[in-house]
């Protein structure tokens, strides 16, 4: 086995062994990442800051060396790093590189960790596929045809490094599914936690009421590892919550006898493929055969969670891109003689966001104006606490976690829904958005793969600020699974 193929939990024994030193590995990973170029996976790459990461890192070993040290990860573009571009996939960013540091990156390098460069992902995280970035799509290393697959979005390229070994963790951001359902797409673990667990300080933001970083990670062990790093307050952001943060790996017991799954029979949707179906039902078995309960629950708002994400995230999105105006960093456009400072606003954003970011805009200025607040963003508020009520309920009667598909589908070709109408790709998030909605933890696991040979994940959903014993639903879960498949390699 390479070094880039461990997992953070086997580097970090190897690490501590002296089996291996964090140069070694960490040379490891920028081999792979350079034969892995065909992926479009890694967008900037920082080997030299890598490399100096690591020598601190093999100087640090010991007994008392910090959870991640010497681990290489790829750094969502999302994530502000202080030197470097971080442009979040979008042209309005170009050139952008911050004198300061996002809190999230700055806690992980405090654990030790080695940043091997920038990832790919939707511009602005806005998207399902990975196809509105700026560099280009980012492909997924799972193959079964002549196709090019999406790695799933927001978080593609992420999903894309982790599953193909170029890094041994990736963060991640998700504001409707975009940790969860790119690592279902790969075949790879990512949670999303409750929100304020994890400071959004110095991420790019989407919709600040619905966006939450996160790991993406090969398995659960190491999303407890990762997540334990990322963690903890944050009195920069207003909404990071001051609880004390558990230690997650060690909540791994694999132990969930007495606890009580929640089936939701509203996520059975009309045309769901059998093979999905057939993965929850399977999935469910697992958890019932290691000792919980299963139980159908009702979420009665479930229908109404997708048009009420798409009304609120659009309409958080057009207040917080109105910052990107080429007035003080960024793209500016070229000005005629005459033009005055509108001009300027209005030809710099129309050639610096994109097609979706632009679509994004529009609809959350629309349900913002005066004759519309009411009719669509204020009843899209209505229905969010109605949603989060649905949940509060479930909970309140005993329900431990939730078990639901990740996805309605395995990933599908780059391109085929491209040209479809948006609403189609926006069905992606049918099951995730209601996480966000709510607040909620959630996790995705990959358990299966489908007859054509792709990689289908399950997600479960746990009670506010109990990620240690969703993690540990995981656990069992993947335990279950056993799910080991890997890509085979053709880049």
């Amino acid at each position: 086995m390479n070094a880039n193929e461990l997992t953070i939990a086997g580097a970090r024994d190897a690490l501590a062994k002296g089996e291996l030193s964090a140069v070694d590995l960490t040379m490891a990973c920028l081999a792979a990442m350079d034969a892995g170029t065909p992926l479009n996976a890694f967008v900037h790459l920082t080997p030299d800051i890598a490399l100096e990461q690591a020598r601190a890192a093999d100087g640090r070993r010991g007994a008392d060396a910090p959870a991640l040290n010497g681990i290489p990860l790829g750094i969502k573009d999302l994530f502000c790093t202080k030197g470097v571009p971080s442009q979040a996939a979008s042209n309005i960013l170009k050139g952008f590189r911050p004198e300061y540091e996002s809190t999230v990156t700055a806690k992980l390098f405090g654990a030790g960790a080695v940043m091997l460069g920038k990832l790919n992902m939707d511009e602005f995280a806005m998207g399902s596929s990975n196809e509105t970035s700026c560099y280009g799509d980012a492909v997924n290393p799972w193959k079964v045809d002549d196709r090019k697959l999406t790695p799933g979005g927001s978080s593609g390229g992420s999903a894309a490094a982790v599953a193909a070994d170029l890094c041994l963790g990736a963060t991640g951001t998700d504001t409707g599914g975009s940790i969860r359902q790119p690592a279902a797409f790969t075949g790879i673990v990512g949670i999303k936690p409750t929100y304020g667990r994890v400071s959004r300080w110095g991420v790019v933001a989407f919709a600040s009421s619905l966006d939450q970083a996160g790991p993406m990670t090969k398995t659960v062990r190491d999303a407890a590892i990762m997540l334990g790093a990322m963690s903890g307050h944050d009195p920069k952001d207003s909404t990071s919550a001051d609880l004390a943060v558990p230690d997650f790996e060690a909540a791994l017991t694999g132990d969930i006898r007495g606890r009580k799954i929640g089936i939701p029979r509203e996520y059975r949707m009309d045309g769901m493929p059998a093979e999905i179906e057939a993965l929850w039902t399977r999935g469910a078995e697992m958890l019932k055969d290691a000792g919980a309960e299963i139980v159908d629950i009702s979420l009665p708002h479930t229908k109404y969670a997708l048009p009420a994400y798409y009304v609120i995230a659009p309409a958080e999105a057009s207040s917080n891109l109105a910052r990107y105006d080429g007035v003080r960093y960024g793209h500016r456009a070229k000005l005629g003689q005459g033009d005055g400072i509108v001009d300027m606003y209005e030809k710099t954003r129309a050639e610096g966001f994109g097609k979706e970011v632009q679509r994004r805009v529009m609809i959350g200025t629309y349900v913002l104006s005066a004759g519309f607040y009411d009719a669509y963003y204020n009843r899209a508020r209505r229905v969010r606490a109605l949603i989060k009520r649905d949940f509060d309920l479930v909970f309140a009667d005993g329900i431990d976690a939730i078990l639901t598909p990740a996805t309605p589908s395995s990933a599908f070709g780059l391109g085929e829904m491209a040209s479809a109408d948006p609403v189609e790709m926006y069905l992606n998030d049918v099951f995730t958005v209601t996480v966000n909605l709510a607040g909620l933890p959630g996790v995705s696991v990959p358990v299966a793969l489908d007859a054509k040979g792709l990689p289908m994940g399950l997600q479960l959903i746990g009670r506010p600020w109990d990620e240690a014993g969703l993690l540990n639903h995981a656990h069992v879960l993947e335990r279950a699974a056993g799910f080991v498949a890997k890509p085979q390699k053709w880049w």
